[in-house]
């Protein structure tokens, strides 16, 4: 299983300082033009907005850091708009009293003209403290979109990855057991091996290549589940108890590749054993809307009976974990194995896929 926490590690770049460094020298810019009234500014139009920015970026920083963690992320409303409204009467009044007294003490050379009303002054702080609310929460915003898009990204590689291994495993063991069956009719020379030479290559090409796509059509898996079972007669010879029985409204109804197959292949392995007169394989289809229903069943003895969770292993399995992935919350498998008789049953709504 892939580990995404060393990769979101890496991601976690999200720096206060890069965010404070862009938004104070946009910030400091910005008021120096608008004090410098758009002329050149001189050096104590340097001096008087650099003190200027440091008063509004305590009530800020206590905003940002403080008021926004604590109180409006985590959906206190009332709290957060009362302490807002505290924080900006406080450090509107503190500047109102300290900031002229401290900036003619700390720079006596120059000669500083305020002409900030109080009703002035809350509004400029007043904007300064929305203004970096909504940039720090947008910024915030697009942190958390890009790195769960990223999330979303490496689990779809995850997802991928669990597939192509689970296919891998598939696609040898059903050419394993194809081969079997060539070999077994040349060894007896028996007629028909190269109809079912045919019918290999025209199964493989779809394993190999079809089975590659996210979804392909109902109709085009029948096709290979037909051409599969007249495969398989090859190595039966006179096993003809199949009955299909299908119900499909749309074979135009899409599905996730190689889901069936094993199923049918489990019951041909399983399944045709001793009297041939015992032996039978039942399929059922139903499609409607949404909803997709394939049922399977074969005879099965008191030891195979005993033996097949641990024998079906790989198709089984593959299709557990198939289905965990690409129809979660959206299906139910259930092995049923009643006496002589064991079922499998798969039940799909794609409505949300």
């Amino acid at each position: 299983m892939l580990n995404l926490n060393p990769y979101l590690k890496k991601l976690n770049n999200h720096s206060p300082f890069i965010f404070n460094l862009a938004l104070w020298f946009t910030a400091f810019i910005i008021v120096l033009f608008i004090f410098s009234k758009g002329q050149k500014p001189i050096k104590v139009d340097y001096i008087y907005t650099l003190c200027f920015i440091l008063s509004v970026a305590i009530p800020v920083i206590i905003n940002l850091y403080l008021c926004i963690p604590t109180l409006l992320k985590k959906e206190k409303y009332k709290s957060f708009i009362l302490a807002f409204i505290l924080n900006l009467l406080v450090f509107t009044q503190l500047h109102l009293w300290f900031f002229e007294p401290l900036i003619n003490s700390f720079f006596p050379d120059y000669f500083f003209i305020s002409y900030h009303s109080n009703t002035n002054l809350i509004i400029i702080f007043s904007i300064f403290l929305v203004a970096t609310t909504l940039i720090k929460l947008s910024e915030d915003w697009f942190y958390f979109n890009r790195n769960e898009n990223r999330d979303l990204k490496l689990r779809n590689e995850q997802i991928q990855l669990q597939l192509s291994t689970l296919r891998s495993q598939i696609n040898p063991h059903f050419l394993f057991n194809s081969l079997n069956v060539i070999y077994a009719l040349t060894v007896q020379k028996k007629e028909g091996i190269k109809d079912a030479i045919i019918q290999l290559s025209d199964i493989l090409r779809y394993v190999i290549y079809d089975s590659d796509s996210e979804k392909v059509t109902l109709k085009d898996e029948i096709k290979l589940l037909k051409n599969y079972i007249e495969f398989q007669k090859h190595r039966v010879h006179g096993f003809n108890n199949i009955k299909t029985h299908n119900i499909i409204e749309n074979e135009s109804f899409s599905i996730y590749p190689m889901l069936l197959l094993p199923l049918i292949e489990n019951s041909f392995k399983h399944g045709i054993k001793g009297d041939l007169t015992k032996t039978f394989i039942n399929i059922s289809m139903l499609q409607k809307g949404d909803n997709f229903n394939f049922k399977i069943e074969n005879n099965c003895d008191a030891e195979s009976n005993a033996a097949t969770d641990e024998e079906s292993g790989v198709g089984l399995e593959n299709i557990r974990k198939n289905l965990e992935i690409v129809y979660p919350n959206a299906h139910q498998f259930t092995i049923n194995k009643d006496h002589d008789i064991f079922t499998v049953e798969l039940i799909i709504n794609t409505n949300d896929h």
